[in-house]
């Protein structure tokens, strides 16, 4: 219990002031937040990440610098990460030692205020949701699935296509899926075609659901690491619309 005590103390003279807001600030959202359900409080602190500027960093700007908070720019990875980390403590200090189990394979070790294996880290979205890590898989429960060609020791994979998330989301469709069990918090981890992975990644892109008066909306860092972007908050109906995914894979924290 030292030992953890004195990590966090580490991590807090080591590690930049910045935030997108003070630690402070975090702590008194925490303190309100208490006893609210996960959900909902996943959904909260995503939403507070909307207008964040995109992170262009090809690794992650967290990587590059081996650093556990770097707010003032995120990439979806880092968003997905750091929005659980705040949810789940309920101190800032405790949200950094959860992300040194939510971010790895194993654990993320610091030494001299920096991360010292980022090379364990989860680099691929489908790896994040098998590990358990990062909730229960709730795909199946939602919609009808497609089975797709896996990667990376992955036969296949089976998802909600964009046809049926379509159908999902329109009230006067006959879809067997159930839009009323989409919940705050839920996470869309979007599905590239097999012809368009580059490294032969399935998931191309993360999401948080926000629901407002029965309405979901999408949380995502819309932007790319060719260009600008910024965090924003979308109507999941009209990002399904358009996106260029084939599907989604979805997660819960009970």
């Amino acid at each position: 219990m030292l030992k953890v005590f004195l990590i966090c103390i580490f991590l807090f003279i080591s590690l930049p002031a910045y935030s997108f807001m003070s630690d402070a600030e975090i702590a008194l959202f925490q303190k309100e937040l208490e006893g609210k359900p996960i959900g909902e409080r996943i959904a909260f602190w995503a939403d507070k990440f909307v207008g964040t500027p995109y992170d262009p960093d090809p690794l992650g700007e967290y990587v590059t610098k081996n650093l556990i908070v770097a707010d003032e720019r995120v990439d979806c990875m880092y968003l997905s990460f750091r929005t659980l980390e705040l949810s789940l403590g309920k101190t800032p200090s405790e949200a950094l030692m959860i992300a040194l189990d939510k971010r790895f394979f194993d654990k993320g070790k610091i030494a001299n205020g920096k991360v010292i294996n980022y090379e364990n880290r989860f680099e691929y979205g489908e790896d994040m949701l098998d590990s358990g890590k990062w909730g229960r898989e709730i795909t199946a429960e939602i919609g009808p699935l497609t089975e797709i060609r896996g990667s990376r020791g992955r036969e296949k994979v089976k998802i909600i296509s964009k046809e049926s998330l379509q159908a999902l989301l329109n009230t006067n469709s006959p879809c067997k899926c159930k839009t009323s069990s989409i919940h705050n918090g839920d996470m869309l981890f979007f599905i590239k075609s097999p012809d368009k992975r580059i490294m032969d990644e399935i998931v191309g892109h993360i999401g948080i659901v926000k629901k407002e008066d029965g309405v979901l909306y999408l949380i995502h860092a819309s932007g790319s690491k060719n260009r600008d972007g910024v965090v924003k908050k979308v109507l999941l109906s009209e990002y399904i619309k358009s996106m260029p995914f084939i599907g989604v894979r979805m997660s819960r924290f009970d």
